[in-house]
Parts: C-alpha cells; sequence; structure tokens
C-alpha cells in the first residue's frame, strides 16, 4: 500500500529534490505540496515549487500557504544559500503551472479530515502552515498518523550557534507540533550534515542522464558552492529529502526517543530543540530523533528515485 503524504515546504534545493524523490515514487502517494515562506519569500517558494513540478511533469497539487511567522514579525530568509530566487542554478522554461485555488492550511484540515487517519505530514520547512492547521482545526490532530519534519538539531544548529534554521523562522509554530501529541520523527542537522552531496555524486547521478538527473545536478551544483562559501564544506548537505528517504526505508536512520522542547523565551537560544538525550528530566518522550544515517543507503534511495523519471 502507497504511504499517503502532504509535503509541507518552501524551496529550496533539497526541498526541490525531496519534491523529486517522492513525486513519481511507487511506494509513495502524494497528495499534495504546501508551500511556506522561508528558503525565500512565499512568492517565490511557490514559484520554486511549481516549476518543479512542471519540469518533472508532476501532476501534483500545489497550494500557497503562509507568508509569514505565527508570532515574530519579521520573516526570515536564506538568500545566502539558497540565492536571489531560492532556487538558483537550473533555469526554467517560461512557468505555466498555476498553483490551486484555497489556502495550504485549508487543504491539510480538509484532507486530514476526510481521511482515514493515514496521512503523514512531512514538513521540511517552517512549521507554520502545519501549526496553523492545528489551532484553526484541533479535530484534526488526531488524524495525522505520524509528522516527519526535517528540523532542529540535538548538538549545533547553522542559523545561530543553538537554532536550525527551520526551527528558528518559527519556532512557536514548533512548539505547537512538538506539543500536539502526535508521533513526531526529528530529521536534524545531526543527520543531515552526514549526507554531503561531494563531486563524484553528483557525476554518478548524472550519468543516470534523464531530465531529473539533469536538475539534480543544476540544483547541487549552486547549492554546493554557497555552502562551500558559507560553511566550508566541499559538498552541501542534503537535509530535506531525508525526511522522505526514512519513509521509503526506514533502515536509513537510527532514531532515539527523547523529550524535545523548543525554546521560545531566550534571546540567544531562541530556536533551539532541547532535545533530553539522556533523559535527565526524567519527561516521557515526544520525538523519534535521528542520531545517525546509513550514508550509502541514503545515496542508493536517491539514485532510484531519479531512476524513477526514466
Amino acid at each position: 500500500m502507497k504511504r499517503k503524504i502532504i509535503l509541507d515546504c518552501d524551496p529550496g534545493h533539497d526541498d526541490a529534490i525531496a519534491i523529486m524523490l517522492a513525486g513519481k515514487n511507487p511506494a509513495i502517494d502524494l497528495l499534495g505540496i504546501t508551500i511556506v515562506a522561508g528558503n525565500q519569500t512565499l512568492n517565490k517558494t511557490v514559484n520554486n515549487a511549481l516549476n518543479v513540478c512542471q519540469y518533472l511533469d508532476l501532476d501534483i497539487p500545489v497550494y500557497r500557504g503562509c507568508d509569514r511567522p505565527m508570532v515574530k514579525e519579521k520573516q526570515v530568509i536564506s538568500s545566502e544559500i539558497h540565492g536571489e530566487t531560492g532556487l538558483d542554478g537550473p533555469v526554467f522554461e517560461p512557468l505555466e503551472r498555476e498553483e490551486e485555488e484555497g489556502h495550504a492550511v485549508e487543504f491539510i484540515i480538509k484532507t486530514l479530515r476526510e481521511s482515514e487517519g493515514d496521512i503523514t505530514l512531512v514538513p521540511t520547512g517552517p512549521l507554520t502552515n502545519i501549526a496553523m492547521a492545528m489551532r484553526l482545526a484541533p479535530d484534526i490532530v488526531p488524524k495525522i498518523q505520524e509528522i516527519v519534519l526535517m528540523g532542529g538539531c540535538y548538538q549545533l544548529g547553522n542559523v545561530t550557534p543553538a537554532a536550525e534554521f527551520n526551527i528558528f523562522v518559527d519556532a512557536e509554530a514548533a512548539h505547537v507540533v512538538f506539543t500536539s501529541g502526535r508521533p513526531v520523527t526529528m530529521v536534524g542537522l545531526d543527520v543531515t550534515r552526514k549526507v554531503l552531496c561531494y563531486l563524484e555524486v553528483i557525476e554518478r547521478m548524472a550519468a543516470i542522464d534523464n531530465r531529473a538527473s539533469s536538475l539534480f545536478c543544476d540544483l547541487m551544483l549552486f547549492f554546493n558552492k554557497t555552502q562551500k562559501e558559507v560553511f566550508g564544506w566541499d559538498g552541501g548537505p542534503l537535509h530535506d529529502p531525508v525526511t522522505i528517504a526514512s519513509i521509503l526505508n526506514p533502515e536509513v536512520l537510527v532514531t532515539r526517543p527523547m523529550y524535545t522542547e523548543i525554546d521560545i523565551r531566550s534571546v540567544q537560544s531562541y530556536g533551539r530543540t532541547n532535545c533530553d538525550y539522556f533523559n535527565v528530566t526524567g519527561k516521557e518522550p515526544n520525538s523519534n530523533v535521528a542520531i545517525d544515517i546509513n550514508v550509502d543507503l541514503f545515496w542508493e534511495i536517491i539514485e532510484k528515485g531519479i531512476r524513477n523519471y526514466n
């Protein structure tokens, strides 16, 4: 049976590859793509999702979501990593694909209400859309089978010493999600920094020689350049697709149950995911936190996903 998912994202190079991995996978029923502001402003992230779907010929509905955080006044973006468009590198044909009518939050609510409780939410950007849906319609929360998110870290942040970007952009939304009572798998920087897309990986995917591999290479050549400039790495970490990879094959990740609390009160550590690794608080775990990844298996999953476009 196909795994039903809603992919909530802010494309973003790694979000685009998450769309690619899920879009034509025979094991996944991608019900819709909901868009949030994050890596770039909302207009740009919506256009990026539509461009990716058009380029890959994916007949998947795309919904425009929240353009700002729930509480914070200022929207934070990541143009230093993802460029002026949020998806710099590839050259797309003129955009003809259109977004769906209605708001992403409304789509999430309606889809969950009509479901049998068998839908997994996969947020790979700030959690604003998911949290707003939970607050607007609390009756949908028990209908969520699982939340598999890219965000957070139990070690080192990437936008501040304490915080990872997706959580930092809207920590209040993350607080809502982590206190929702639903199963949460947190795929954080601790594992996504281990899947660095070195040049040999790009060459491996280029050899597949289809539209998806061409897009993958165009995306990662730009992404690797900015990651080298900002973090000094020779390969860009492919953060977001780890969520989809773990759904396709749970063996790709090692997870550990932890109580995770989102810091929404401090100044220096706002947005930190305080993961109780050693259970020093004695609190019941509310998340499965990824602590290791099978790198070779991950790249096998990516390669297989690209070959689905042959």
